[in-house]
C-alpha cells in the first residue's frame, strides 16, 4: 500500500516522463506544445489524460457553462464523430451528455479508457505513454482542422 505521498511523487514522475518522451513531438501544425496539459483554445473545451492505479482515461471534457452553447458544442462533436473517430482509428469511445462531475456541475465528455494499468507500477508505464502518445497526437491532427468550426460558435 502506497502512502498519499509516495501516489503524489510517483504521479509526479510519470507525468514527467510523459512529457519528456512527448517534448520532440511536434503539434500537427508544426508547433511545440504541451501534450499533458493540451490546450484547446476554446473556452470550455478541454483534453484530458489522467492515470491512476487501475486504469488511464483520456477525455475530451466539455465544461462550457453556457447550457445553450455547451449543448452546441456537444452536438457539433457528435457532427463531426465519424472525422473523429478516423482521426482516432477507432470507434469506440465512450459519448456521455449532460452528466454531473464531482464538482456538481454538468459536464460532457468523449472518453477512452483501459483498465488493469497503474501509475504506480512503472512496468506499466510503457503501455500507459504509448495510450495517451497515439491518441493525443489523434486528437491533435483532427482538432487542427476541426477548432475552426468551434471558433466560429463563440
Amino acid at each position: 500500500m502506497y502512502s498519499k505521498e509516495e501516489v503524489s511523487k510517483q504521479k509526479q514522475a510519470f507525468w514527467t516522463a510523459f512529457g519528456r518522451y512527448m517534448k520532440p513531438v511536434l503539434s500537427a501544425d508544426g508547433e511545440i506544445i504541451s501534450w499533458s496539459n493540451y490546450k484547446t483554445g476554446i473556452p470550455g473545451i478541454f483534453f484530458k489524460l489522467d492515470a491512476d492505479n487501475r486504469q488511464a482515461v483520456v477525455t475530451i471534457l466539455i465544461t462550457q457553462s453556457n447550457p445553450q452553447l455547451h449543448t452546441t458544442f456537444y452536438e457539433l462533436f457528435r457532427t463531426q464523430q465519424k472525422m473523429l473517430e478516423a482521426a482516432l482509428g477507432e470507434h469506440d469511445w465512450e459519448w456521455e451528455q449532460d452528466i454531473t462531475a464531482d464538482n456538481g456541475s454538468t459536464v460532457s465528455r468523449i472518453s477512452r479508457q483501459i483498465d488493469g494499468v497503474s501509475v504506480l507500477r512503472t512496468e506499466d508505464w510503457p503501455v500507459l505513454i504509448s495510450f495517451f502518445k497515439e491518441r493525443m497526437i489523434a486528437l491533435d491532427e483532427y482538432w487542427s482542422t476541426a477548432k475552426y468550426a468551434f471558433e466560429a460558435l463563440l
